[in-house]
């Protein structure tokens, strides 16, 4: 039985490094995905103004996130990362920001045009009881903006669909929830001017004659019909539901990004070969086994990276070699134990089940601990700290099973009963014999 085991981790494990390998070519969907650092590329920071959102920022932010990341990925930028951060500003107050990191693309200024700036779109209604109407302040806030945006249409209105100037007309369907409240707000303000701002500026101001249901709106002005059609498009690849302003940007080329990919190729390799050395020196015959787990072990996290997929990052092949110590720290684990037992005059083979049984609470606890350190890691940390919590975190979960598992099937299997003539040798040093 534990010859099929065996013989079924092995295919299994060669099956896996065949498709580790094999997938790692430019254009597979299973390649290695690679970050920022390693794959070049740019990175943008934004500063979000909520200083108008008075009823839900976090609902806002998580909405404007949603939006840049649709427009980043209809220009089929490779592998964005758009995602939301708190950032200290000065006098101590703290500043929301947007961090778009674009692999692969290395022109800041390119990428710079090619997120482009949508539009901001709200609604507004006239202050009637300003004295003028010519700054925002005589404007009254009605919260509804291009967050409650679903699409925008281009219609034209003139006789024979000519497609006049003067007749281009975008018509705005809102979600749900802004088809509610733009009814809300026409019910109420029957009468009054509801003006349309457009990054800041008024395009329209039409006065709101009855009640608005279904959820849509009409824009009419002087578009000509190619400005009617950039805008509408604009509309649709996001209305931003709060103001962002570039503050930040940097860029790593591909030779550097390279060669920080090479250097961590060459840290894991060296790595793990002299943890083999170590392992194989100390322990002899069970180090060696442990060797071979730990290629296995390697094998299956690769694996895992990819069907995620994780982004690999610098942090994140630091997190891999890392846990490669703690995989080989669970065999260490066993192995003293092992020891104890031969010296208590038990066989090889009983000194292994044993010391297994034996070692499995202190590796429990200690994976348990560390795998709870990488869950907060990666909740509280920043994409940096995130990218190591992740591959640590999975790393840890399979030298569980990598050490537990693997070394057992192998270790149990080979070991005779009595540990007589070269299994003496094979044995000794670090687990000596009596």
């Amino acid at each position: 039985m534990r010859l099929l085991v065996a013989a079924g981790v092995l295919i299994l494990s060669g099956l896996l490094g065949w498709f580790v390998f094999s997938t790692n070519t430019p254009g597979n969907p299973y390649a290695v995905k690679l970050g920022l650092d390693l794959a070049g590329g740019t990175e943008l920071i934004y500063r979000a103004d909520t200083s108008t959102v008075t009823d839900d920022e976090e609902g806002a932010l998580r909405a404007l996130r949603e939006v840049v990341e649709r427009r980043v990925n209809l220009f089929g930028v490779a592998e964005p990362l758009v995602q939301l951060e708190k950032s200290s500003a000065v006098a101590g107050e703290v500043e929301n920001r947007l961090i778009v990191e674009l692999p692969g693309v290395t022109d800041v200024a390119a990428a710079v045009d090619a997120l482009g700036k949508t539009p901001l779109l709200e609604f507004k209604l006239v202050n009637v009881s300003a004295a003028s109407a010519t700054s925002s302040d005589a404007f009254i806030d009605t919260g509804l903006t291009g967050r409650y945006l679903e699409k925008a249409d281009l219609q034209f209105g003139g006789a024979g669909g000519q497609g006049l100037a003067s007749d281009a007309i975008i018509v705005l369907t809102f979600t749900p929830e802004g088809g509610a409240l733009f009814e809300e707000i026409t019910r109420e303000n029957v009468g009054e001017a509801l003006a349309i701002f457009l990054d800041g500026q008024v395009i329209s101001s039409p006065v709101i004659q009855e009640a608005i249901p279904g959820g849509t709106a009409t824009i009419t002005g002087s578009f000509t019909p190619t400005e009617a059609r950039d805008l509408v498009q604009n509309l649709n690849f996001g209305a931003l539901p709060v103001p962002i302003e570039l503050v930040g940007s940097s860029a790593v080329g591909p030779t550097l990004g390279g060669a920080a990919f090479d250097a961590g190729l060459v840290a894991s390799m060296i790595g793990y070969l002299l943890v083999a050395l170590f392992m194989v020196l100390w322990y002899r015959l069970p180090g060696l086994v442990a060797a071979l787990a730990l290629v296995i072990y390697i094998i299956i996290n690769l694996a895992i990276i990819k069907f995620i997929p994780v982004t690999l990052t610098a942090s994140g092949i630091a997190a891999l070699i890392l846990s490669i110590g703690m995989a080989v720290d669970a065999n260490i684990l066993i192995f003293e134990r092992m020891k104890e037992e031969l010296r208590a005059g038990k066989g090889p083979k009983e000194a292994a089940r044993i010391g297994f049984s034996r070692a499995w609470p202190a590796i429990r606890d200690g994976h348990f601990t560390t795998i709870i350190a990488s869950v907060i890691l990666f909740w509280m940390g920043t994409s940096l700290v995130q990218g190591f919590a992740l591959v640590f975190g999975l790393g840890v979960i399979v030298s569980l099973f990598s050490a537990i598992t693997i070394t057992q099937v192998f270790l149990t299997l080979i070991l005779p009963e009595e540990g007589k003539g070269a299994w003496s040798f094979l044995l000794s040093n670090g687990l000596r014999l009596k």
